[in-house]
Order: structure tokens, then C-alpha cells, then sequence
């Protein structure tokens, strides 16, 4: 089979398998988080699922067109040349598939860190990062343009992990599917999370990375595994939910979060990250971070 067909191939494996099972994972999120809600909504559910959905299906063409492609094309040019670090290392596949897995993943982490820290990316990722509220909807808001400039990026990590062609779709899907868990707004059973945050980000951890108080937004970049925070020090678990403002200080107007004004968002000035008051979000820092609280 040529690179083509390949590519072809696992697209509609995505499109046709993944798609569906990711719907699924998503109704059921869905209809979880508004019978066990873990933090009390601000806005209008309805407006701002119209929102979402909106900017989720920009962005949805995106990622089937140019982001998945992408990541493949990175993927094969690794695999069936032998290139990337995982295929320097000679190891058999029941090695040398988890590794590059697990390289997909620390890749993705380093570009959640990259989203925050080069101005230019934020002005993409801020569209994510405005909505008022955080639940499962939130885990398809992101800008088309974030989607394109991330594709290099994604396409490169794939090549470097070694990720075989199909492994890398397999991974996008767990990857769409941690999205969608640790974005929503599901209470979860305080001791269950605490064991599941050993290993996955979760809603409560999420959560953090959404705050209004920028400290707590440079946190918490993990997508599937947990581990890549605590490794690089990003990680921050002592925030009570009950006490976090979801969103972006500067962008606090429904009026100004619609549809049509998020597509126009990164080409506006960037606003200081500030309430329109002009005081800055501010919480003490406890002495430890680590301790997931409920």
C-alpha cells in the first residue's frame, strides 16, 4: 500500500470509527455533568453551546483535512524510513509501540506549554481559554488557526516519537478523549479521582489550568498522562473548585465570546491579563501544590 492509501485508509478509520466512539464518549460526558456538576455554570448553556459548536466545526475541518493528514504524513516518513529517536533504539514493537505513545503524548504537552508562553500561539489558544464556563463543549472550542500552526508541530512529534502511521491515529483519539473528560464538568467521587490523577489529568486538575488567576492557568499543561506536569514542576492541585473563576480576566462580556468575535480574536490587540476593573486575579499560594483538593 503507497503512503497515499494509507493515509486514506486510517482518515476514514478516524472519520468512520473514532468519530463515532469519540460522539459517544461525549454524549455521555455530557449528560454526566448535568446530573453530578462539579462547578456552578455562569453563563447560559444554550448561547454558549451555540458558540462552541460553532467554533468546534471550524475547527473539526481543520483537523480532518490538514491536522490529521498532517500527523500521518509525519508518522510515515518516520515508520517506513526508520527515522525518529524510538527507531534509533532498535527495540522490538512490544517496546518500542508504548514508547512513542508516550512521546506523543510529552509532545503535546510541550506544545500546551508553547500555547501559553509565545504570544503569537495565544492569541489562538485565548479563544479556547475565554469561554466562561468549563465542560465538555470546551474541548472542541479552539480557533482553526491554533489547529494549523500546531499541525508542524504535531506532524515533527510524530516523526521524532517514531509513531507508526496507525499508532498516531490510535493515539489521536485517546487524545480527543482526555480532552473531552478532563474538560468536563463531571464530579467525579473525591477518592476516585484522587487515584485516577496518579496516572490521567481529570477534571479537577483541568479545572485549575482554567482559572482566572494567571498563576494557576501556567499550570496543569498534561493532556492524557498526568506524569508530564509533575516531571517539568507545572503541576498544581491545590485550588478547591468551588473557589475557581473560569476564564480569561480581560474577556469577561458573553457579548463579546460569540461566534462571530472569537473567529476575529487573535487578529485584535491582546488585553493584559487583568479584570476590566483593571485589578489582577490574585490567590495566596499554599505551601503545597500537590495535593489534588475536591
Amino acid at each position: 500500500m503507497n503512503h497515499s492509501a494509507e493515509r486514506k485508509k486510517l482518515i476514514s478509520l478516524f472519520q468512520f470509527v473514532g468519530m463515532p466512539v469519540l460522539g459517544s464518549a461525549a454524549v455521555c460526558f455530557f449528560v454526566l455533568e448535568a446530573r453530578r456538576e462539579l462547578r456552578k455554570r455562569k453563563q447560559s448553556q444554550a448561547d454558549r453551546i451555540k458558540t462552541n459548536v460553532g467554533v468546534a466545526a471550524v475547527a473539526g475541518a481543520g483537523l480532518r483535512w490538514v491536522l490529521l493528514p498532517g500527523i500521518i504524513a509525519g508518522a510515515q516518513l518516520a515508520h517506513h524510513r526508520k527515522q525518529g529517536l524510538v527507531a534509533r533504539l532498535g527495540l522490538p514493537k512490544v517496546l518500542a509501540y508504548p514508547i512513542s505513545f508516550l512521546l506523543l503524548d510529552y509532545g503535546n504537552y510541550l506544545w500546551h506549554v508553547l500555547l501559553h508562553r509565545w504570544p503569537l500561539l495565544w492569541r489562538f489558544h485565548n479563544v479556547h481559554h475565554t469561554d466562561l464556563d468549563l465542560d465538555v463543549t470546551t474541548a472542541w472550542r479552539f480557533h482553526l488557526g491554533e489547529v494549523l500552526l500546531g499541525t508542524p508541530f504535531r506532524a515533527g512529534a510524530a516523526w521524532l516519537a517514531s509513531a507508526p502511521p496507525g499508532l498516531t491515529v490510535f493515539y489521536e483519539v485517546f487524545y480527543e478523549a482526555a480532552t473531552a473528560f478532563h474538560h468536563s464538568n463531571l464530579k467525579l467521587p473525591y477518592g476516585t479521582e484522587l487515584l485516577l490523577n496518579k496516572i490521567v489529568v481529570t477534571p479537577r486538575m483541568h479545572g485549575i489550568h482554567h482559572s482566572v488567576v494567571q498563576r494557576e492557568t501556567d499550570s496543569n499543561y498534561s493532556i492524557l498522562f498526568s506524569c508530564w506536569d509533575r516531571l517539568h514542576r507545572t503541576a498544581r492541585l491545590d485550588v478547591p473548585q468551588s473557589t475557581i473563576n473560569i476564564g480569561v480576566p480581560a474577556y469577561r462580556d458573553p457579548e463579546e465570546l460569540t461566534f462571530r468575535k472569537l473567529m476575529k480574536l487573535p487578529f485584535t490587540e491582546t488585553r493584559p491579563w487583568q479584570l476590566p476593573d483593571g485589578k489582577v486575579p490574585y490567590r495566596p499560594e499554599r505551601k503545597d501544590v500537590r495535593q489534588l483538593l475536591p
